[in-house]
């Protein structure tokens, strides 16, 4: 019930961000088309000097939410496996323990949290990225996480947040949509503001996400645990009963099968 109280507003908060992300991708990417690559923002540069990559892991702070953890460490384990230079920023208990046995660097930690997640989360994380990311100290930023499909489908996933993937459109769709849109100020003055809001908006989704899918398996879990109980107490009750009644006839033969022997002796 605590699940799927929190579950509905969750649900709500992240449907509503989804439309308003993937414009920003969209706005992105329009951007990117109208500059030369030479003049690209550092976000969305591709940098290839020190092999690292730096690895943002969301997960629960607690338990009983059916296969999410665990399907979520299976992720881990492949995504430890790919990246073996790799530094992290956990998010989440369930995570904590598990990275804190690898040889990697963990960088921070924090917990998860069992409410809502405020947009201040994101400040102190993209502080961190720019602080690594900006300063070349990695040459990418990922994103484990868990994607909300439906109230009965979560599944891990691993996002690319920097550098911004960038999506060329063909010429000619490039010239007709060029000819109807108009950005004031210029694109290279709007480009920072833009890129740092993108990169907030995109780590609340993340955020967003893994919250709203682990309220949504808690209360699965949580229902199918009290039909399974349910299922249990009826099959024991039968069971007693039965019990109960053989003991009951086993009796009632004693005291007539006694009853016809003293019958018989007299």
């Amino acid at each position: 019930m605590i699940a799927a109280s929190k579950l509905k507003r969750a649900q709500d908060a992240t449907l509503a961000s989804r439309p308003y992300v993937e414009k920003l991708s969209t706005l992105v990417s329009d951007i990117a088309d109208r500059i030369d690559e030479k003049n690209y923002h550092p976000y969305m540069k591709m940098q290839a000097e020190t092999g690292k990559t730096l690895i943002i892991a969301l997960s629960p702070d607690k338990g009983l939410c059916g296969g999410l953890v665990t399907n979520l460490l299976k992720e881990f384990f492949k995504v430890s496996d790919t990246h073996k230079n790799a530094e992290y920023v956990v998010f989440g208990k369930k995570l904590e323990g598990q990275v804190s046995k690898l040889p990697n660097e963990v960088l921070a930690t924090f917990q998860f949290g069992t409410t809502l997640p405020s947009f201040d989360v994101v400040y102190p994380l993209t502080e961190l990225i720019n602080e690594y990311y900006l300063g070349k100290k990695v040459d990418s930023v990922q994103v484990l996480y868990t994607d909300f499909a439906s109230i009965f489908s979560q599944k891990p996933t691993v996002s690319q947040l920097l550098p911004v993937s960038i999506t060329k459109s063909d010429e000619e769709d490039d010239e007709q949509h060029h000819s109807f849109s108009l950005f004031e100020p210029g694109v290279q003055t709007m480009l920072p503001e833009l890129l740092k809001h993108y990169l907030e908006m995109k780590l609340y989704q993340y955020f967003l996400e893994s919250f709203v899918s682990e309220q949504a398996a808690r209360m699965i879990a949580m229902q199918n645990a009290t039909s399974n109980a349910k299922d249990i107490i009826t099959d024991l009750r039968l069971e007693y009963n039965k019990t109960r009644q053989a003991k009951i006839t086993s009796e009632l033969l004693d005291i007539t099968g006694t009853k016809r022997q003293e019958g018989t002796e007299l």
